[in-house]
């Protein structure tokens, strides 16, 4: 009797990256991000150091046509070396946010189900926007005050910048994965493919 555990196991068709390669691309985006995140930024003085920028984008981009450790990496530390390079204090959060956000979105996005990239950009769109919000909202307000009311209140200001910038993020991200993954070299990208599923990648090798 085959083991239930072996039909969600990747099958010959199934292709894994080389840690080199996955290296090499985290390298890449780690400054794309970086640089992305830095200069198409505009400070956001209520929020007391944090910005309103492009990097989710970059995120999206990366996440998704690259996957969950080069999502993760890539965009916890080229968000957060931005945010540091910035002066934030919200360097540390911005690292593990976004971070998450890439390594989720990244996930998600070689798994085998149908609407795949949508539910992977919603999810670390989650993550992003929740996170801040709770960060905002704790540490602000017990950093700059003595409760959480001051940190609420700029949470609560900041709240349709990130929604703005994961929808950004998803509008331009998805399509733009969809056309690295069929231009770029295969070699570059690793698939899962599970049995009633389809692989991810729609290139050949």
């Amino acid at each position: 009797m085959t083991d239930s555990a072996s039909t969600s196991t990747s099958l010959p068709g199934s292709r894994r990256r080389d840690p080199v390669v996955t290296l090499a691309l985290a390298a890449v985006s780690i400054p794309f991000i970086l640089i992305v995140t830095f200069f198409a930024s505009v400070p956001l003085p209520a929020t007391k150091g944090q910005v309103f920028d492009a990097g989710d984008i970059a995120i999206f981009i990366t996440a998704l046509s690259f996957g969950p450790a080069v999502g993760g990496l890539a965009g916890g530390m080229g968000s957060g070396l931005s945010d540091a390079l910035n002066g934030s204090i919200f360097a540390p959060f911005t690292l593990v946010i976004k971070g998450a956000e890439g390594l989720v979105a990244g996930y998600l996005s070689q798994r085998s189900f149908r609407r795949r990239e949508p539910v992977a950009w919603l999810c670390g769109s989650v993550i992003m926007v929740t996170g801040y919000f709770v960060a905002e909202t704790y540490f602000i307000g017990f950093v700059f005050g003595n409760s959480a009311a001051p940190g609420l209140a700029a949470a609560i200001l900041e709240l349709p910048f990130n929604i703005i910038q994961v929808v950004a993020g998803g509008l331009i991200g998805i399509p733009v994965s969809r056309v690295l993954r069929t231009q770029l070299p295969s070699v570059l990208f690793s698939t899962t493919r599970h049995v009633g599923g389809s692989s991810p990648s729609s290139r050949k090798d």
